[in-house]
């Protein structure tokens, strides 16, 4: 495994909290709220690949990403507990049914799911790349489910999905939705390395 001295990951956790404080702000400064599709969703994957052409075209952040801790990817998903709090939104009337309930229950069970995935499965052997594998691709198919009934409902009626362009919300789509598409995307290149060489570590 690689090691990166402390510089450089300070130097990446720096530029995390930067992009989050600046996601907080164009939330909080009502920039957000103002975007109208297909806006929001061009953001949302203009931000992905911004993260994929970092990771192709610097060196020093491809390797930190291919050796970090695979569970530390995973641990990122356990954000998508916010699946809760898109029911109450909806228990509230503020959530269409098709976004809050559907995608809540399913950002719930991808969550639980990363859990036992941290705590339980082996990071190396055919097994536990199997279990990866499945969660990963479930992971990825919810994410873009979510994402795509999120565009079709604010293209139908922009005011029933109000509510993910005001904060705390309005991070999914300028924050935390980019990053975790990214890791799905990191974690099946480290899969795919990992069958290379015999199922060997992830």
């Amino acid at each position: 495994m690689v090691h990166f001295d402390s510089k450089y990951q300070n130097r990446v956790s720096a530029t995390i909290l930067i992009w989050y404080v600046l996601a907080i702000l164009a939330g909080g400064l009502g920039l957000t709220s103002r975007m109208t599709p297909p806006l929001p969703q061009i953001v949302l994957f203009g931000l992905v690949v911004l993260l994929l052409l970092l990771y192709w075209l610097s060196h020093n952040f491809r390797k930190w990403i291919l050796s970090v801790n695979i569970k530390l990817l995973v641990l990122v998903h356990l954000t998508r507990f916010v699946g809760f709090y898109f029911l109450y939104l909806y228990s509230q009337g503020l959530l269409p049914y098709d976004f809050a309930v559907l995608g809540g229950w399913g950002d719930i069970i991808v969550a639980s799911c990363a859990l036992l995935v941290i705590l339980l499965t082996p990071l190396a052997g055919k097994n536990g790349w199997g279990i990866y594998f499945v969660w990963n691709f479930i992971g990825l198919i919810d994410i873009l489910f979510v994402v795509a009934t999120a565009a079709r409902l604010a293209t139908v009626d922009p005011q029933s999905m109000s509510e993910l362009l005001k904060l705390p919300l309005s991070l999914l789509p300028t924050f935390l939705v980019p990053i975790i598409i990214f890791t799905h995307i990191i974690i099946f290149i480290r899969l795919r390395v990992s069958r290379k060489t015999g199922y060997g570590s992830f």
